[in-house]
């Protein structure tokens, strides 16, 4: 599991490790990693070309102690500085020659050193120039994390760099997993610098194979399909019956022991011309999934679902018109689903406001509703209704940009919390899961393609 710990969090870490160690470890520990990075990525070192974008601090002097373990293994490395009268002293010894006036128009190699994991809200005009004339071609590896992306959130409020590689040390910061940043951040590279053994619990986590695999529900000699469990699904109407079918497709493939539809005559025939294993009317459940492709005369359901003691997934036209002070009343656990938009509107704020701030935005709607909130998007992201981490899903693919993809997820989400799984775990695993579906099957997709793939995808991360 990748876990991310917020700026503050980490420059305590660094504080409580730095009284222990000789002054400058901890700067020489990275530096030593970044160039190690840097060699493995060009096809030799001697004779390479190699630009530093310096800026005035920390960040900075990591990115010249490893530009000059560059250069004395041959490298040709220029050091362009963002401020060049606040320039790290040390480094630029290290460095030994003089600060270069311009970014060369050819490069190997450009390290991003302008702005660390301190840096706040759009570049400064001098550091967006630089990063405007980052030669084409070269390999850009950022430091730590690319100029113009917020740590914490992921944010990006203006000029940014966009990297191929980012070399960060000690923990991962949320705004390396988040989009907008995740996207510029390219392939990740951990430095341990020995931050391990002071940090304390994350804020954020992205899970991987091993963690997914050991929530998988798996059936025993004992299982039937009450044990397996039993989801219930209102979803579909007369205008969007497609959403009933592709909900009931996530939830069968999904692992559940029985699906039972609930909905109008002509969805539901729909629905067993497709499936025939479905359930068909009331019964016993173990969870419900209420929402995809209701329309507008879906509150009745809705309420009618929240008002029965097992766990329900709210999505779609479901989210409409939600009390949180009905939500937050429950006994068992609800996880709602939003989109932005969606996400938007249970917030009363802008889509834009939730896009640029998606940390923020699903962290809101865990409090405000009292609910599991999976925000669907680039990287999905799901919220705990209290006190843990955020869980940043790794596995998403824009090809599920698609129409039906949700749900789809709704509802391998329902079938795992029918089959017993917390809300938060129900939703990381469906999310990872359809994510790796989606890349199994690969683009073009069509969102019962991915339904169809989720087999496959939950058996490659069993092998793990």
């Amino acid at each position: 599991m990748r876990t991310a710990y917020s700026v503050e969090t980490v420059r305590a870490a660094e504080r409580e490790l730095m009284a222990r160690l000789p002054e400058g470890t901890l700067m020489q520990r990275a530096a030593a990693g970044l160039a190690a990075v840097c060699v493995r990525l060009l096809p030799r070192v001697y004779g390479s070309r190699v630009v530093l974008l310096v800026g005035p601090g920390d960040n900075g002097g990591d990115t010249l102690y490893a530009g000059a373990k560059l250069a004395r293994r041959g490298a040709g490395v220029t050091a362009v500085a963002m401020d060049p009268e606040r320039v790290h002293a040390g480094g630029l010894a290290a460095l030994r020659p003089r600060l270069g006036a311009a970014v060369p128009e050819r490069a190997d190699l450009v390290l991003d050193g302008l702005v660390g994991i301190g840096g706040r809200g759009a570049l400064r005009s001098a550091a967006a120039a630089l990063v405007e004339r980052i030669p084409a071609g070269a390999v850009v590896v950022a430091v730590d994390l690319p100029s113009g992306v917020d740590a914490d959130t992921g944010e990006v409020a203006g000029a940014a760099v966009t990297a191929d590689v980012t070399v960060t040390f000690g923990a991962y910061k949320p705004g390396l997993l988040i989009d907008p940043g995740a996207s510029r951040a390219g392939a990740l590279h951990l430095v341990d610098i020995g931050l391990g053994e002071v940090l304390p619990a994350p804020e954020v986590e992205a899970l991987q194979h091993a963690g997914v695999a050991g929530l998988l529900p798996e059936p025993t000699a004992s299982s039937d399909k009450y044990r397996r469990g039993v989801l219930g699904v209102v979803a579909g109407s007369a205008r969007y019956p497609g959403a009933a079918v592709l909900a009931v497709a996530g939830a069968l493939r999904g692992g559940a022991g029985a699906v039972r539809y609930v909905g109008p005559p002509a969805v539901a025939d729909a629905v067993l011309a497709r499936y025939p294993e479905t359930l068909i009317g009331t019964g016993r459940v173990q969870a419900w999934v209420v929402g995809p492709g209701l329309g507008d005369e879906g509150g009745p359901e809705v309420r009618e679902a929240l008002a029965q003691p097992v766990p329900v997934l709210v999505d779609a036209d479901g989210l409409r018109g939600l009390d949180p002070g009905e939500l937050r009343a429950r006994a068992a656990p609800t996880l709602l689903t939003p989109h932005a938009g969606e996400a938007a509107a249970l917030l009363g704020v802008a889509r834009e406001t939730v896009e640029a701030g998606r940390l923020e935005a699903v962290r809101g709607l865990a409090e405000r509703y009292g609910a599991v909130t999976l925000l669907k998007g680039s990287t999905t992201l799901i919220a705990p209704t209290g006190p843990g981490p955020v869980r940043v899903n790794p596995t998403g693919t824009p090809w599920l940009a698609t129409a039906g993809s949700g749900d789809v997820l709704s509802g391998l989400a329902g079938s795992l919390l029918a089959a017993g799984l917390p809300a938060v775990d129900a939703g990381s695993v469906a999310a990872y899961l359809h994510g790796l579906a989606a890349r199994l099957t690969g683009g073009p997709l069509l969102a019962h393609q991915v339904a169809e793939a989720l087999p496959r995808a939950w058996r490659e991360v069993g092998r793990r």
